[in-house]
């Protein structure tokens, strides 16, 4: 008879490692995982360190089987997501499992026994911890490697999530392949539109200037609270985030990949953010920093070349200027110098018709796709 699932919080410094190396066991002999860094997953589940936790609040589980973890989960509440949708959503992240719908299902309940017992009416997952950090199941794109910031699972995560009992898809998060070097799939349209912005309506196209860093990212929380506040899943970023979020990607920001759009008169109302994926040199520091990983950063950083096209976004009432299609004309032309020749942009709600329109306007073709699901509770 198989010993019984205990599922508890994580309490002690020892569990805590435990769960942070947990997926480095259940994806030994994957070669499409990549290992996160040590430290920086040490430094995202500190309360003391990451923002999160300024505006939410979570507890971390382990599920235990004969002493030897098999699998982790959290839950957590995201107060700023809720006051600003005037709602009651729990959710649940940094999801990891064998192969065994006992142990997932143990998971999942103690998640959402904890959100219910703080008044929540679902529990809607996986996020880690919210939308704009890595979210959803892969449900396409199991051969492919995962492009910085995005999830990667084996293909039994689905069965286990949808096996549990209760889940329904909450939203499809898509992934779009673009390519430079097949531009005669791009519709001429977008190139008519971006060569008529600045004669047409004003607007430039120029690239973020890292010297100016601070005042970009006023800039950029800007437009994004604005571009994306109806969007599903929305929350508002605050400023302690962004420069979180900035921080920890200064590394490999790279100023051509880095877009503003401004009116004559100095008004930013586009962006788009696009950085290299450095998945490629993760993959082969297996975690580490020390003693050698930094040298295989510095060896491995210049021969990156993809980058991933994480966010877009353009102000309400410039969106019919050809501001989008500008921006991905640079893009192309950046390409064609850079090492970096093609990449994937999104995640982008299967919902945004607007958006997904556009990626296939650019020759676009979906690769990969996450699911976000729900579970209601009946009270």
């Amino acid at each position: 008879m198989p010993a019984e699932i205990d599922v508890r919080p994580v309490r002690t410094r020892g569990e805590l490692r435990r769960f942070i190396r947990l997926p480095w066991r259940i994806y030994r002999n994957d070669p499409h995982w990549v290992p996160p860094l040590v430290y920086e997953r040490r430094r995202f589940l500190d309360r003391s360190k990451n923002p999160f936790f300024t505006h939410g609040e979570a507890e971390y589980f382990l599920a235990w089987r004969d002493g030897e973890v098999v699998g982790r989960v959290t839950a957590q509440i995201d107060h700023d997501f809720n006051a600003f949708h005037g709602n009651r959503w729990g959710m649940f992240g940094l999801f990891e499992s064998e192969d065994d719908l006992e142990v997932a299902d143990a998971l999942l309940d103690a998640a959402g026994a904890w959100l219910r017992e703080r008044d929540r009416d679902r529990m809607v997952g996986p996020m880690d911890f919210t939308l704009n950090d890595e979210s959803g199941i892969v449900i396409e794109g199991f051969d492919l490697h995962p492009f910085i910031k995005q999830p990667y699972h084996p293909p039994y995560y689905r069965a286990l999530v949808e096996g549990a009992g209760g889940f329904e898809k909450a939203q499809d998060l898509l992934s779009w392949n673009l390519e430079v070097s097949e531009r005669e799939g791009v519709l001429p349209i977008v190139w008519e539109l971006a060569e008529k912005l600045e004669p047409e309506h004003g607007i430039k196209v120029r690239h973020m200037r890292m010297k100016d860093l601070q005042a970009e990212l006023d800039r950029f929380i800007e437009i994004y609270n604005i571009a994306w506040s109806t969007n599903w899943g929305f929350v508002p970023i605050g400023r302690e985030e962004m420069e979180h979020t900035a921080k920890e990607m200064r590394p490999i920001l790279d100023e051509d990949w880095m877009l503003a759009c401004e009116t004559a008169d100095g008004e930013t109302v586009g962006i788009a953010l696009t950085v290299p994926d450095v998945n490629q040199v993760l993959k082969r520091m297996n975690g580490r920093v020390l003693p050698f990983g930094w040298l295989k950063f510095l060896w491995y950083k210049p021969k990156i070349d993809r980058v991933r096209v994480g966010f877009l976004g353009v102000k309400p009432e410039y969106q019919h200027t050809g501001i989008a299609a500008a921006m991905y004309a640079e893009y192309y032309r950046q390409a064609a110098r850079k090492p970096q020749d093609g990449g994937e942009a999104g995640w982008i709600l299967e919902s945004n018709e607007a958006m997904n329109r556009a990626c296939e306007a650019m020759g676009g073709r979906v690769v990969k796709r996450y699911r976000v699901y729900e579970r209601r509770f009946d009270y």
